[in-house]
């Protein structure tokens, strides 16, 4: 494991952390001339852990992430690995210094991020959704630098481990699997007389994949009829949305989609106008406008994606033996707003979902996660 240093003294270690923060800025600034370069995006952060019982500063573990697109769900996560990072190495009198950048979707700029990292010799990777995860495996290959994603819903699927109980390479983390039957049940506990349903996604986003395959087979299995439009830009989702309008569907299920989460702000008031409930993957969503979002709790992932990176790094945990966390996907989150535009009390609605879920939730539109 790669390490930036041990055991120095109070006034010696302030100094090289003055450098190295003066050399990042003029690194970070000479990027900026350059078109569409990661660090347009990047915010250089160090959690720092203070001094241990001895007063003498720790180990430093350099840790980089990447984080796909600016979304409510994702900046969620990375929020609570670094706030998590933080904590970890207070506790544990070592320094976590993080560097953190957003590909914003963008396949080069996510590449030439990992070759940073890299070329900064970081002794862990953190890769947060699908492609990101990926692109870090692909490029670890011959290094065997840890790759810890978070946010992944189908790991096994989309080739980054060969289990969850045995990962098989340099690569775990954390995945935020949907149980799809779960929402459709909510669904028609909501609206028993639901009739036709839309399928709102993204085709090339992976985390969609196998939940639209189950959402299918769900109503396909009753008898229900379904319509789907699908965007991959928020232009052509808010015109799905519409187009869902007119084909006059009861309500429109969305899974674990980032494209969908960031354009919920676009279309959340047309479905809401046209009362038809948006049930959606995350809880995020109905932050941003989405009657329901149902599944996991992505403040407690990016801590659980922080205890895996300090397990890691700190206590030597072997990635390839390392399983790959899952949650129970037992909470739904209602927008209370949306819920009355769309029709519904939510008194009522609370206690048609009690059945399936572990716990009801509300929020209202952009409010913060308590």
């Amino acid at each position: 494991m790669r390490k930036s240093g041990s055991k120095l003294s109070g006034k010696k270690f302030g100094a090289i952390m003055m450098a190295v923060a003066m050399t990042m800025g003029i690194a970070g600034c000479g990027a900026q001339e350059q078109e569409n370069t990661p660090s347009s995006q990047a915010q250089q952060q160090t959690a720092d852990a203070g001094e241990n019982a001895s007063g003498a500063e720790g180990t430093v573990y350099k840790v980089g992430i990447c984080n796909y697109v600016d979304d409510a769900s994702l900046n969620q996560i990375v929020e609570n690995i670094q706030a998590r990072l933080a904590e970890a190495g207070a506790e544990n009198g070592v320094t976590f210094q993080v560097s953190l950048d957003n590909c914003n979707t963008d396949a080069a700029v996510m590449n030439q991020i990992i070759s940073n990292f890299e070329a900064d010799q970081v002794d862990l990777m953190v890769g947060v959704a699908t492609p990101v995860a990926m692109a870090m495996q692909a490029a670890t290959e011959e290094t065997g630098t840890p790759v810890v994603f978070a946010a992944v819903s189908d790991p096994v699927g989309a080739g980054l481990v060969e289990s969850l109980e045995a990962p098989g390479a340099n690569v775990t983390g954390t995945s935020d699997y949907l149980d799809t039957t779960a929402i459709m049940n909510l669904i028609f506990a909501a609206d028993p007389d639901a009739d036709k349903i839309g399928l709102l996604y993204d085709l090339g986003q992976d985390a969609s994949t196998g939940a639209i395959a189950s959402a299918k087979k769900y109503l396909d299995d009753k008898g229900i009829a379904y319509v789907e439009h699908t965007g991959t830009t928020n232009d052509e989702v808010l015109l799905a949305a519409q187009a869902f309008v007119s084909d006059g569907v009861d309500a429109i299920f969305t899974p674990t989609d980032n494209t969908i989460m960031t354009a919920e702000l676009s279309i959340y008031e047309t479905l809401a106008d046209a009362k038809i409930p948006h049930y959606t993957g995350a809880d995020s969503f109905a932050l941003n406008g989405a009657f329901l979002g149902y599944g996991v709790d992505y403040a407690n992932l990016g801590r659980e994606t922080a205890d895996m990176i300090v397990d890691v790094l700190v206590n030597g945990a072997d990635p390839s033996v390392t399983a790959v966390k899952t949650f129970d996907n037992g909470t739904a989150t209602v927008n209370t707003e949306t819920c009355a535009a769309v029709g519904f009390d939510f008194e009522t609605i609370k206690t048609s979902f009690a059945p399936y879920c572990t716990k009801v939730q509300e929020i209202k539109t952009a409010e913060s996660f308590q």
